[in-house]
C-alpha cells in the first residue's frame, strides 16, 4: 500500500536487495510479516483455536501469569518461535510481555507474564493447544501449629476444626491490616479507628508492607483461608500500633472504647472476642478498662509478652479477667528467641503455638512469612475462642477460659524450663480445639459439666504477719483453699469475704520466707436447693506452728475435723447435682512429694495434706492432681483429694 511504502524502502536500504525472500530464516520472515501486517485486517482464524483454563479455586489464581502449552509433536524450535511471535504480536498492539521460562521436556511451551488483553492473540497462534492461568500449590501437611491444636483424629493434610467461627467477630487491636491479602480478603473489616503515636526517628519507612506487617500476620492466624484457626470469623481491624509496632496506653484505651461502642450498637450480636497482641508495663488504667470490657461480656485475649519475665509485670497480661497466653515451640516447650522468650508465671492462663508460625505477609497480596512470639500464640487462642463461641454463644469470659483449659493438652510443658520461683504457678497446658463436632454434645457437656482451675496468689512477704490472697473470677465458685511455702514454714490458710467475694488467704509465720495461697475455682450449673456437697477444708494456726491435721469427713456427715489450737474452715456449696468422694493416699515410707489424681470423669475440687510427723510445705492442685511436698523425715504425708462430678453429665 502507499502508506507502507516508506517502511518498505527503509527495509530495502537495510537489507541487500539481491537477497531473495527464500534466503530469510522462518523467524525473520515471521517478524517482517507481522510488522508489515495491516492492523485493520483480522488475523487468520478470527476465532481462538486454543482452549483456556483457569484454577477452580479463585483464591489460588495468579492473574497475569500464564502457561502457553503447544500441541503434541512440537519441538524446541516451535517453542522459541511461538514465544517470539507472541512478543511481536503484542508489541504491535502496544503491549509488553515477559517470557519467564520455557519448557522443552515432557511438554513444550513457556510461562509468560502478560496482560489478559493479550490472551486472545496468544490463543490464535499456530501450534498452541491451550493456555492455562498459573496458580498456587500448597504442601499438604497441616502447618505444625494447626496440627498441634487439633486433638481429634483427622485426615492427613487436612485441618478440621469443629466449626469455622462464622458467627463470631474478633476485634484486633494491632497495626493496620492489608485487607486485600489473599489469606484474609473478605474476612477483614477495616474500621475508621486510628489512634497511634508518631514513629520514632526522622527516617521512617511507611510503606504498607511495614505498617501492615504485624496486623496482617496476626489476622491471618485468627481467620486466614489457609493459615487461620477460625477461617470464617470476621476480623475487625482497630489500629492502635504504628508502623514500628508501637502504641500508647491511652491509644489502647481509646481502642477499647471504640470496640465497646461498636458492640453496643449491635445489642443482639454474639459476644465479641477482643485480641490484644501487645504488651506494655503494668498499667492500672489499662487493666481496669480490660476488666470492665470483660464484665460487659467481651472475651479478651492478650499476649503474655516476649520478655522472658513474669507476665504479672505487664499489661494487659496481668489483668485476671483477660485470658493471657504464653508461647510454645514445636516441642511444647516455652518459646525462646535469642535473649528473649515467652513470659511466664501465675498471670499466664495457658500456652499456645508461637514459634515459626506461617501466615499472611504484607509484602504482597500472595506473600507468606513466618513470625514468632506471644502475639501469634494469643491469635491461636482467639481463634479457638471463636470456635467455642460459635457453638455456645452465651458463654461468659470466665466460662470460655474454663473451656479453653478443659480442652488443652495437660502436663505438656517441662516446669524446669521456668525460673524456680515460677515453676509451680505457671500452667503446663497448651491450647487445643474442642474434639466434638456436635453442637448438641458440646452443649450437653457444658450444661452439666464441672470445670475447675487453680488460681495462685503472689508470694507473701517474709514478716510474721504477712499474708497473700487468691480470688476466683466472677462466675466461679471457690471450692477449696490451700497454701504452700517453699521453705516449709507457714501458718496455714483461712477464708475471708472481701467486697462480697470469697478470698483464700495464706499466712506466713516466724522464720517463714513467704507463702502462696491457692484457690480452686469451679464453674457448673444446676444448683438450686439447699443440699450441700462435700466441703473443701483448710486450717489456720493462730499460734503460728501450723501442722496439717484438718480432714474432710466421709459419708453423709459433711464437715471438717480438726484439733485444738487450729481454726478450721469448710467451704460448702449448694450443688445437689454434684456427687463427690474423698480419696486418700499414704505412702508406706517418707516421700518428698506425694500426689493423687481424680479418675477420668471426675474433677478435683479439694486438695489437702495430713502430716504424719513430717514438715508439710502445703498442698496444691495442678490440673486434676493434688500434690503435697514435705521434708524433715518422719513418716511423710497423706494426700487427700476431693473428687466431684455432675450426676447429670
Amino acid at each position: 500500500t502507499a502508506e507502507m511504502r516508506p517502511l518498505v524502502c527503509v527495509l530495502c536500504l537495510l537489507l541487500p536487495c539481491a537477497v531473495r525472500s527464500e534466503d530469510y530464516t522462518e523467524d525473520e520472515q515471521m517478524i517482517i510479516s507481522l510488522i508489515l501486517q495491516d492492523d485493520t485486517r483480522p488475523e487468520p482464524g478470527a476465532e481462538p483455536s486454543a482452549r483456556f483454563y483457569r484454577c477452580t479455586k479463585d483464591a489460588w489464581r495468579i492473574p497475569g501469569q500464564y502457561l502457553v502449552v503447544l500441541r503434541d509433536g512440537s519441538h524446541e524450535g516451535h517453542v522459541q518461535r511461538t514465544a517470539r511471535r507472541l512478543r511481536a504480536t503484542a508489541a504491535r498492539r502496544g503491549y509488553l510481555i515477559e517470557v519467564l521460562q520455557t519448557f522443552s521436556g515432557g511438554l513444550h511451551g513457556f510461562l509468560v507474564r502478560m496482560s489478559s488483553d493479550v490472551l486472545d492473540m496468544a490463543m490464535k497462534l499456530p501450534h498452541v493447544e491451550y493456555i492455562e492461568e498459573d496458580s498456587s500449590i500448597f504442601a499438604q501437611a497441616v502447618p505444625w501449629n494447626l496440627d498441634r491444636i487439633v486433638l481429634s483424629k483427622h485426615t492427613a493434610g487436612m485441618y478440621s476444626p469443629p466449626n469455622d467461627g462464622d458467627q463470631v467477630g474478633v476485634y484486633l487491636l494491632d497495626t493496620s491490616v492489608q485487607s486485600t491479602h489473599r489469606e484474609i480478603e473478605g474476612r477483614v473489616l477495616i474500621t475508621d479507628f486510628n489512634s497511634v503515636p508518631e514513629e520514632d526517628g526522622v527516617r521512617v519507612h511507611r510503606q504498607a508492607s511495614k505498617c501492615d506487617s504485624h496486623g496482617t500476620h496476626t489476622a491471618g492466624v485468627v481467620g486466614g483461608h489457609g493459615s487461620g484457626v477460625a477461617r470464617r470469623a470476621s476480623v475487625h481491624s482497630v489500629r492502635v500500633l504504628n508502623c514500628q509496632g508501637k502504641g500508647t496506653v491511652s491509644g489502647a484505651l481509646a481502642g477499647l472504647e471504640y470496640v465497646r461502642a461498636s458492640v453496643l450498637e449491635q445489642p443482639y450480636s454474639q459476644p465479641p472476642v477482643v485480641l490484644l497482641p501487645f504488651a506494655g508495663g503494668f498499667s492500672h488504667t489499662l487493666n481496669k478498662a480490660c476488666r470492665m470490657m470483660a464484665r460487659g461480656g467481651a472475651i479478651l485475649v492478650a499476649a503474655a509478652g516476649n520478655y522472658r519475665d513474669d507476665a504479672c509485670l505487664y499489661s494487659p497480661a496481668s489483668e485476671p479477667q483477660v485470658i493471657t497466653v504464653g508461647a510454645t515451640d514445636f516441642a511444647d516447650q516455652p518459646l525462646s528467641i535469642g535473649t528473649t522468650g515467652t513470659n511466664f508465671g501465675r498471670c499466664v492462663d495457658l500456652f499456645a503455638p508461637g514459634d515459626d508460625i506461617v501466615s499472611a505477609s504484607s509484602d504482597c497480596a500472595t506473600c507468606f512469612t513466618a513470625k514468632s512470639g506471644t502475639s501469634q500464640a494469643a491469635a491461636h487462642v482467639a481463634g479457638i475462642a471463636a470456635v467455642i463461641l460459635n457453638s455456645s454463644p452465651n458463654l461468659t469470659s470466665t466460662e470460655v477460659l474454663q473451656r479453653l483449659l478443659q480442652y488443652s493438652v495437660k502436663h505438656a510443658i517441662n516446669p524446669s524450663a521456668f525460673p524456680e520461683e515460677h515453676r509451680l504457678a505457671t500452667p503446663s497446658m497448651v491450647a487445643a480445639l474442642p474434639t466434638s463436632t456436635s453442637k448438641g454434645l458440646i452443649a450437653q457437656w457444658f450444661g452439666g459439666g464441672l470445670l475447675c482451675r487453680s488460681e495462685w496468689s503472689a508470694k507473701s512477704g517474709s514478716s510474721y504477719s504477712d499474708t497473700s490472697a487468691a480470688r476466683c473470677l466472677p462466675g466461679e465458685e471457690m471450692f477449696s483453699c490451700s497454701s504452700f511455702s517453699p521453705s516449709g514454714v507457714r501458718a496455714g490458710e483461712s477464708i475471708s469475704i472481701l467486697e462480697g467475694q470469697k478470698e483464700c488467704v495464706a499466712h506466713n509465720t516466724f522464720g517463714g520466707q513467704g507463702v502462696y495461697a491457692i484457690a480452686r475455682c469451679c464453674t457448673w450449673s444446676g444448683y438450686s436447693s439447699a443440699d450441700f456437697s462435700h466441703p473443701g477444708c483448710s486450717s489456720h494456726s493462730v499460734s503460728g506452728d501450723a501442722t496439717d491435721t484438718i480432714h474432710p469427713l466421709r459419708g453423709h456427715q459433711k464437715g471438717c475435723s480438726g484439733r485444738a489450737g487450729v481454726r478450721s474452715h469448710a467451704l460448702c456449696c449448694q450443688a445437689p447435682d454434684l456427687e463427690c468422694q474423698v480419696k486418700e493416699h499414704s505412702p508406706s515410707a517418707f516421700t518428698e512429694q506425694v500426689e493423687l489424681s481424680c479418675e477420668e470423669g471426675w474433677t478435683l475440687t479439694g486438695c489437702t495434706a495430713l502430716s504424719r510427723g513430717s514438715v508439710t510445705h502445703g498442698a496444691y492442685p495442678r490440673e486434676n492432681t493434688c500434690l503435697v511436698k514435705s521434708s524433715g523425715g518422719g513418716k511423710g504425708t497423706t494426700v487427700v483429694a476431693i473428687c466431684c462430678r455432675s450426676s447429670q453429665a
